[in-house]
């Protein structure tokens, strides 16, 4: 974010943008009207209803459904389909799905390293390296789950959490999803993954996080962007909102007709590049 900004300085170029997204599954619309922009060094919440969307949006951003319609660019360059999480980390996006997608006989460190397992020689896993690598990434963002040689199946689902959250950061891509981070957690380890959350705004990665949990998204978001029914209702920045507005965009209380326009009052407030 661009604290000392001047007030002409220029827009930033979101890291993440949606236009216009739509997909449908048979005649069923899941999708209308989906736009959104996220951009570095912010948290930008996605909150909804069930049915609302959210899980579809992201799974179109990483290629698991190919959208019927719509743009998507990445620091302002259109982005054709995705096909799949390694294309998505082509493209600096790293996602943390709420089903976590560990391998509960593999232990920590394996996991962390699933999809990118160093190697000695181009053949033969190093499996020093892979472990000190895990330790160093769960270190640097102050988790303690035990040796990285525990197998995940006998970690708590909190441990789970951060372990898939601290997979995604070795990846060290710009662009960070979290589909429902704190779902079925603890106080103590909601704080924590807040504060893993946290530590990504400031290390400057664009953090794109559904939630139901409008607490934990107004402790920790920069800016909120609604939808219901598959459409985007509007975009808020948290601290020009209140709890009630959200609310009342999420139940259609407030009518999307009566909002400000999502992608206009997004482009408005968008944080301000720092010039030299």
């Amino acid at each position: 974010m661009a604290g000392s900004a001047t007030p002409t300085a220029p827009a930033a170029v979101p890291a993440l943008e949606l236009r216009g997204i739509r997909k449908s599954f048979g005649s069923v619309a899941a999708l209308e009207d989906v736009h959104f922009a996220a951009y570095r060094g912010e948290v930008h919440a996605i909150v909804g209803d069930n049915g609302a969307g959210k899980s579809t949006t992201i799974k179109i951003v990483t290629g698991i459904h190919k959208s019927d319609g719509g743009e998507i660019f990445v620091d302002g360059e259109g982005m054709d389909a995705v096909h799949g999480a390694n294309e998505a980390l082509d493209k600096g996006i790293a996602v943390v799905y709420q089903d976590l997608a560990l391998v509960e006989c593999l232990d920590i460190a394996t996991n962390m390293a699933l999809g990118n397992l160093p190697k000695r020689f181009g053949l033969v896993l190093d499996r020093r390296r892979m472990d000190r690598e895990a330790a160093k990434v769960l270190a640097d963002l102050n988790v303690r789950v035990g040796d990285v040689k525990t197998p995940v199946g006998l970690l708590s689902g909190g441990q789970r959490q951060v372990v898939a959250i601290a997979r995604a950061v070795r990846m060290d891509k710009p662009i960070m999803l979290l589909d429902e981070p704190t779902a079925a957690l603890g106080v103590q380890e909601t704080a924590h993954v807040g504060r893993m959350i946290d530590e990504l705004r400031a290390a400057g990665k664009a953090v794109i996080c559904i939630s139901h949990d409008l607490d934990f998204v107004f402790t920790h978001a920069d800016r909120i962007t609604v939808l219901r029914l598959g459409n985007s209702v509007g975009t808020r920045v948290v601290a020009d909102t209140t709890r009630d507005e959200i609310v009342g965009m999420i139940t259609g209380a407030i009518p999307r007709e009566a909002t400000r326009d999502a992608a206009t009052h997004a482009l408005r407030n968008a944080p301000e590049e720092v010039t030299p």
